[in-house]
């Protein structure tokens, strides 16, 4: 069924062009809604004309008025200079930075300042404790905190002129503590609903623990001189599509935004979703492959912003979006990268057939060499199927109140991901190549699929939740002695939720032909009650732990706006205890995961209670926490964002 496809694919995609492509992406400042990101749009543009095909860029407000959907816009912003000097103590005097050698050495949106200040150096200074005894008006913060945070504290709330940051994130264990000194971590501020003041600058650790001990010793004044500017402008979209014969569509998103160089994170998306449109035009166009039934459109977005502008603007054609893939992080070389190449599921509120295909494509196309005796073969490198966790485009249309089907392929952990060091060399042209071979045979396989591949598609998505039912069954029988393993009722209640969200993925086959899925549905639960009939004379039916009442549990929320909430843009608009309020629950669900309260936004329907919907993102993610969530949307409740009853 894909053999042959994938063999053409692969004549024509090239990972040494894409690489190119990433090298050449990677030159521009692509901040989103800034000069540097519209001139790397009007590249891809020529680039995607050069090759025939129908593209256009998209034009929306940059500015602080307008929104799509519940997300404000905001102002563009360019920089054109800025520099960083140790002024004092004088025979120390040295540059610490200079936009012109590194534009990440200016901190995302800073504004015009030309003067001399004082250093102040904290560690973190993100709690309001951190500043208690220490005078921090009209001089420079040094931090290694969230730059957001920390200009909060010390700009707005206590007269800082500006920031030097030198933290770096963390991300274990492929970037522990100090793994990377003189890299630059990159850092942004975002202006929503404040009033725009101050600057940032962001050194290496290195750097930055070099003033740290000279400000032990010695009063420092740096000198900054930034010329920068905020003004109404515009953010773009690049758009392409090769017409099917039908008004349905099968969309592919990659984001183009982010700082110079900024090659994996995501010039390599990009550059290997400009090689799958360029490969499959030049196929169509030769006669190779026959005109799609369904359009596949090819969409190059700042990151967020630009998939709620496009889809916010385009709403009468989302029906027609019949299923997508988003390409983030894709051509990293696995040796110095430290990561692995993910097939990111489908969350369960939205269970569709789009994990099981891209699981068998994986699974069918990319074995590279067979076995010592000749008996099967395996890839040369890692890769894992993953639960769904957000974090990119695709987090806004698989959102179920928009309701395209769409998983996301990535590389992680990444030791060099939003860092200085993320440079082209980083890259891979066979994983691009790889990567971009799938998702064209993904893409064009959707394209065309009719009655026949849809029957296809539902076994397949049946035959995988089976393995999936016997795995889970069988984990449960085999922890049943462990402490917190679930008894015989809570395994009854997790394969009822299983069997009732597998039931949702078989319906959406349906999108691509009218066929009848019901018998395996029926054959599904079916196979579920005979598990379960297997696994009860071994397990315990000992009693669960009590669930104790939360006040607010009862409450049931209805999201006012379509897509996930912009709930960091409509808390910076709070008063101080207001942003002090959403900070706290910012630190609770780092703690108990960044993916809960968008699954939980996910399930509020406007029916469920909060008490239900906790319960639902337990089944999903095997954590619960309903006094968090009680607290989540009480927020957004206060915030306009959803209403409760």
């Amino acid at each position: 069924m894909f053999e042959s496809l994938w063999k053409t694919m692969e004549q024509v995609i090239s990972g040494a062009a894409a690489a190119d492509a990433v090298a050449a992406i990677s030159r521009y400042h692509r901040i989103q809604a800034s000069p540097g990101y519209r001139r790397a749009a009007e590249w891809v543009l020529e680039e995607l004309m050069r090759c025939g095909l129908e593209a256009r860029i998209l034009t929306y407000p940059a500015n602080e008025s307008d929104t799509f959907w519940s997300h404000g816009s905001f102002q563009e912003w360019e920089a054109r200079e800025a520099t960083l000097h140790l002024s004092e103590p004088s025979d120390e005097a040295r540059k610490l930075a200079d936009y012109r050698d590194l534009p990440l050495h200016l901190v995302g949106r800073s504004l015009s300042f030309d003067g001399v200040a004082e250093l102040v150096a904290l560690e973190k200074g993100e709690e309001v404790a951190d500043y208690d005894g220490v005078d921090v008006r009209g001089k420079v913060v040094l931090t290694k905190g969230s730059v957001q945070r920390v200009h909060d504290l010390a700009v707005t709330r206590r007269g800082a002129v500006g920031l030097i940051y030198d933290g770096m994130m963390e991300i274990e264990p492929v970037r522990p503590v100090w793994t990377l000194p003189d890299a630059v971590q990159y850092t942004s501020f975002w202006w929503r609903g404040q009033a725009p003041q101050g600057f940032g600058f962001a050194l290496t650790p290195r750097q930055g623990e070099a003033l740290r001990r000279q400000a032990r010793e010695h009063t420092l004044q740096v000198r900054a001189r930034v010329d920068a500017r905020l003004y109404d402008g515009a953010l773009e979209v690049v758009e392409a599509v090769l017409p099917g014969s039908t008004d349905q569509e099968i969309v592919l998103v990659a984001h183009l935004c982010h700082p110079q160089p900024s090659a994996n994170d995501n010039a390599s998306g990009a550059a290997a979703l400009l090689e799958i449109a360029r490969g499959l035009a030049s196929l169509v166009s030769r006669g190779e492959l026959a005109t799609p039934r369904r359009t596949i459109r090819f969409l190059w977005v700042p990151e967020m912003h630009g998939t709620f502008a496009y889809l916010a603007s385009c709403e009468d054609r989302i029906p027609q979006m019949v299923a997508g893939l988003n390409l983030d992080m894709v051509g990293q070389d696995q040796e110095q990268c430290g990561c692995a190449l993910v097939f990111e599921q489908p969350p369960h509120a939205a269970a569709n057939f789009t994990g099981a295909l891209l699981a068998r494509l994986r699974q069918h196309l990319l074995p590279e060499v067979e076995t010592h005796g000749g008996m099967g073969g395996y890839p040369l490198f890692r890769f894992a199927d993953t639960p769904f966790s957000g974090g990119s485009d695709h987090y806004i249309f698989t959102d179920p109140t928009v309701g395209v089907p769409m998983p996301m392929i990535i590389q992680w952990p990444d030791r060099f991901y939003h860092t200085s060091a993320d440079t082209p060399d980083r890259v891979d042209p066979r994983m691009l190549q790889r990567v971009g071979g799938l998702s064209a045979v993904y893409a064009y396989w959707l394209a065309q699929a009719g009655e026949a591949e849809a029957r296809w598609l539902a076994r397949e998505v049946s035959a995988r939740f089976r393995q999936q039912v016997i795995s889970e069954v069988q984990d449960a029988v085999t922890g049943a002695d462990e402490e917190g393993a679930l008894n015989r009722s809570q395994l009854q209640q997790q394969m009822a939720y299983r069997a009732a969200r597998q039931k949702e993925a078989l319906e959406s086959v349906r999108r691509l032909a009218e066929v009848d899925v019901s018998p395996w549905q029926k054959a599904d639960a079916a196979f579920v009650d005979s598990e379960l009939s297997v696994a009860a004379g071994l397990l315990p039916d000992r009693p669960a732990p009590p669930q104790e009442s939360v006040d607010g549990g009862d409450l049931v929320p209805r999201r006012r706006f379509r897509g996930p909430a912009d709930v960091a843009g409509a808390a910076a608009r709070l008063d101080e205890p207001g942003r002090e309020r959403w900070h706290e629950l910012q630190q609770r669900i780092r703690k108990a995961g960044h993916t809960l309260p968008t699954l939980a936004e996910y399930w509020a329907d406007g029916q469920r209670s909060v008490a239900e919907i906790a319960d639902l993102v337990q089944h999903e993610t095997g954590r619960q926490d309903v006094v968090l969530l009680v607290d989540y949307f009480s927020m957004l409740a206060d915030l306009g964002l959803v209403e409760v009853r």
